[in-house]
C-alpha cells in the first residue's frame, strides 16, 4: 500500500488507475482531486 500525498489515504498501487511520475518517484492517488491538486503545486506535497 502507498500514501495519496495529498489527502494520505492508503492507495492499493497495484490496483490503482490513478497515478503520476514526478522527480523519479512514482505517487498513487485515491481520486482525480487530488491527483489534480498534486500536479498543480507537486512541492506542497511532497516532503524533502
Amino acid at each position: 500500500m502507498q500514501k495519496d500525498p495529498v489527502c494520505g489515504m492508503s492507495v492499493d498501487e497495484k490496483k490503482a488507475t490513478l497515478k503520476l511520475e514526478h522527480g523519479g518517484a512514482t505517487f498513487y492517488f485515491c481520486s482525480a482531486g487530488c491527483r489534480a491538486a498534486f500536479e498543480k503545486d507537486p512541492h506542497k506535497f511532497i516532503s524533502h
